[in-house]
């Protein structure tokens, strides 16, 4: 098969995973290249002496980084995490059947992961670190800064928790509900 058959094909079979890791993927690059370059935001100021407050005592917008993972875990090895995250794309991938991606629900969960990957993947090929920029606080406690693309990560993640624990639709024997024996 063709190359351009091979494209044509997978844009049918499985076209929510390609857009929206496409989508997170653009969204994430787009405000990061926004907050590094065109917000005026000091690095590492958070209100009242940087950022901008969207709700007061609740959400900011900064300007930080992390040469980490997930809370600074693993800080300084960017080519780990960046070997981690390509096996972890190739690995959906080349397990898209076991993962059963061609069911939508599916492409959901993994093209929001896959988008946050990519985002973060080329963060740190870019800069060695990713850029975060979402400040949720409340008076007792600061969550980690973040970014769109953990955001997808994250929310991936969870949808894929969620559909793991669904029957499939129209399987009612597996949800314990009313069946019709047909023989």
């Amino acid at each position: 098969m063709a190359t351009t058959e091979k494209i044509h094909a997978a844009f049918r079979r499985y076209p929510v995973f390609i857009w929206l890791t496409a989508g997170v993927f653009a969204l994430d690059q787009a405000t990061k290249l926004w907050i590094v370059h065109l917000s005026g935001l000091r690095t590492h100021a958070y209100p009242p002496y940087g950022g901008m407050e969207i709700i007061p005592g609740f959400l900011s917008v900064v300007h930080t980084t992390n040469a980490g993972a997930a809370w600074g875990i693993l800080e300084g090895h960017s080519w780990f995490l960046i070997s981690v995250a390509v096996l972890a794309l190739v690995g959906i991938v080349l397990f898209r059947r076991e993962i059963e991606l061609e069911r939508r629900h599916m492409q959901w969960a993994f093209g929001l992961m896959s988008g946050g990957i990519l985002g973060n993947a080329l963060d740190r090929l870019a800069y060695g670190y990713v850029v975060d920029f979402i400040d949720v606080h409340l008076q007792f406690y600061r969550w980690p800064t973040f970014n769109v693309a953990d955001s997808g990560i994250v929310a991936g993640c969870a949808l894929f928790v969620w559909f793991s624990f669904r029957p499939p639709r129209g399987d009612r024997r597996a949800s314990g509900g009313p069946t019709v024996d047909r023989k």
